[in-house]
């Protein structure tokens, strides 16, 4: 089938690659401009560029799918189906476009999770499974018929970012097998239950502030759940300090919410029921430290505590 894949990040490297070994024919590759990434800014192009470059594909890079110019391109192509892996909302011009329609790779079993974010707020709520769900778009976001989906466990110390790299895999099997039914003919969609829905909307940097008051199971699902980006923070007095990575200890706390204590070359912090100890971190401007690496080059007095705001 001739297909139009359309993706950024490289969590949907693995789909088009996918597509690819099958021998389906990409006749474009849609992605965002290149962009400033990074600490130092520089201009760099999205991973799913990187990888269609790659693999000889075309590509075109996009500011806007309301252009008519574009519209006018990717109708011109023909497409039997389009591909959508961590994309962007799409018009309808646009994904009415494909003969055999568009869909869309999504990191939740929907209708859970509907939204910017389905690994991390997954992670934040402490759940146990998560997986995908293909499905083709419609006028609302994350509300189209679902085609299959595939499940997973979430290990109780994984993080965002080890999470997404095995969704991004077990989602790129979702896609060709979703392509072989679309082409068989055998596709049998069902319909999304919205009472059953729930919410994972864009994280921003405030969504990522700790709050010490609540449980170290919480707080624990809470830095797993934004690491390694956009990463859990608190402070420690003045400074800014980025949580990467916990471990619940099943040990008391102490009354102080938030407050420091190093016991056996642990760094542990009282949480609303039990310490929690931090395993990874980093002094914002400073480079990321094992929390042992951390101690060796730290003063932490006495009366040390973590906080939600600078003192």
């Amino acid at each position: 089938m001739k297909i139009i894949f359309m993706g950024t990040p490289e969590f949907a490297v693995p789909s088009l690659e996918a597509i690819v070994n099958a021998g389906h024919e990409v006749a474009a590759v849609v992605t965002n401009k290149d962009e400033p990434q990074g600490r130092g800014l520089k201009v760099a192009p999205p991973a799913v560029k990187i990888a269609a470059d790659g693999l000889k594909l075309p590509v075109i890079q996009v500011s806007s799918l309301k252009d008519s110019v574009v519209v006018e391109r990717l109708s011109a192509i023909c497409p039997d189906v389009m591909v959508v892996v961590a994309f962007r909302i799409l018009p309808r011009e646009v994904y009415s476009i494909p003969k055999r329609g568009t869909f869309n790779l999504h990191g939740s079993l929907l209708p859970k999770y509907r939204g910017a974010a389905p690994i991390n707020w997954a992670i934040i709520n402490g759940e146990s499974e998560t997986g995908v769900t293909t499905f083709f778009l419609d006028d609302k976001v994350d509300t189209g018929k679902i085609i299959l989906q595939r499940r997973i466990q979430i290990g109780e110390n994984e993080t965002a970012g080890e999470l997404s790299y095995r969704l991004s895999v077990l989602g790129a099997d979702a896609v060709a097998e979703t392509l072989v039914r679309i082409e068989n003919g055998r596709v049998d969609v069902m319909e999304q239950d919205s009472s059953l829905s729930t919410k994972a909307p864009k994280i921003t940097k405030e969504d990522c502030l700790i709050d010490w008051s609540n449980p170290a199971s919480y707080v624990h699902n809470f830095v797993r759940g934004f690491s390694p980006e956009p990463c859990a923070y608190t402070f420690l007095g003045s400074k800014m300090v980025k949580i990467f990575r916990t471990r619940l200890t099943r040990e008391a706390g102490s009354h102080q919410l938030g407050g420091v204590r190093v016991v056996a070359g642990k760094f542990l912090v009282s949480c609303e029921d039990e310490f929690l100890e931090i395993l990874e971190l980093q002094l914002v401007g400073k480079k990321r430290h094992t929390s042992a690496d951390f101690l060796r080059g730290a003063r932490i007095e006495l009366d040390a505590r973590f906080s939600q705001e600078r003192k």
